[in-house]
């Protein structure tokens, strides 16, 4: 339900840029000034972290701006004491912006003795004071129902959509959009759907966490341009294998669209010196500099869609029509100009 005040936004210290840009984007739909309350996160000696808030936030509507990306757990810890500070200073509500949701791999027992540890930071957030979560592009969908409130996933494939139907506008009839993954279908058959093409399954086998030892594709890539979708890639190990596979069974090109780019390790030296012609991410994590000097890595935006949804949500209007391209489109009017 709305509030009689205007939302107020914090942020930690994991994504200060998206969280600065969703400020502003917000600042040209209100026509006023929207900016970050004015607060400190900072780390004691030993580690520990100690916020405090300079603002007034007594039955506000909050949301805080904070992916839980690497490091991990100092990013979680900063988005569960912030909560917390909000909680106890009588804020209206607290929605935390998860724009990329850590520990959502770890969402069911694979073996035994083993935790579910996307259920563990669900709790967590709701006993820190956290109300209502709005996140994007979750691991596993049904992460959602580990919460006991209202948890919105927005979807980057609607972005995804505006993107290549500005980049390949030419070549529209030659792409075949590729799950690296049986497991991925579902994610790339709504982005084929949203640009009319048909689908492909990179099928892989490993021998052990980590390693690939066989992969099959199912379809023909045969002079196509594929464009590889995913949710994340860490060590890019198994996406550029994939590429690799597909340009041998016949691709003319292969690039690929993933939402969030955690690129640790040796990821950007990967991809660099891949077959892959480009690789498109989000922004959900802020970008290493190393990760902005990749001549074949892009960034697209997701303050837009986020600053819609946070306003969406104060307004207790829909959000879900955010992923309809109608909608979408004029939110990134400028960013993506057709002919």
């Amino acid at each position: 339900m709305r509030t009689n005040n205007e939302p107020k936004l914090i942020a930690g210290n994991a994504n200060k840029s998206l969280a600065k840009a969703v400020a502003r984007r917000m600042s040209m739909h209100r026509g006023m000034n929207v900016g970050l309350v004015d607060a400190r996160v900072e780390r004691f000696n030993d580690g520990e972290i100690f916020v405090e808030v300079f603002e007034n936030v007594r039955g506000e509507d909050m949301f805080i701006i904070q992916p839980t990306s690497n490091p991990a757990n100092d990013n979680l810890m900063e988005l569960l004491i912030i909560a917390d500070a909000l909680r106890r200073s009588s804020a209206g509500r607290i929605t935390a912006v998860i724009p990329y949701f850590g520990y959502a791999r770890q969402d069911r027992r694979t073996k035994a003795r083993t935790p579910i540890t996307a259920k563990l930071v669900a709790n967590m957030l709701v006993e820190a004071g956290v109300e209502r979560v709005l996140t994007m592009d979750l691991h596993a969908t049904q992460i959602q129902g580990f919460f006991d409130i209202p948890v919105d996933n927005l979807y980057a494939s609607p972005i995804f959509a505006l993107d290549i139907a500005h980049h390949f506008k030419d070549r529209m009839d030659e792409l075949m959009v590729v799950s690296p993954d049986v497991g991925g279908v579902a994610r790339a058959r709504e982005l084929a759907k949203r640009i009319d093409s048909p689908l492909s399954i990179v099928d892989k086998r490993r021998e052990k966490p980590g390693e690939v030892a066989e992969m099959t594709v199912i379809g023909d890539v045969k002079d196509k341009v594929c464009l590889i979708v995913d949710d994340l890639c860490d060590t890019a190990g198994t996406l550029c294998k994939a590429a690799e596979h597909l340009m041998e069974q016949g691709a003319k090109e292969v690039h690929s669209y993933i939402t969030h780019g955690v690129l640790s390790g040796p990821a950007v030296g990967r991809i660099s010196n891949s077959v892959m012609k480009s690789l498109v991410i989000t922004d959900t994590i802020e970008a290493t500099p190393a990760v902005k000097q990749a001549e074949n890595i892009r960034i697209v935006p997701t303050a837009p869609i986020f600053a819609q949804a946070i306003l969406n949500t104060w307004n207790g209007t829909s959000v879900s029509s955010l992923f309809d391209l109608q909608t979408l489109g004029p939110i990134y009017e400028g960013l993506y100009t057709q002919d």
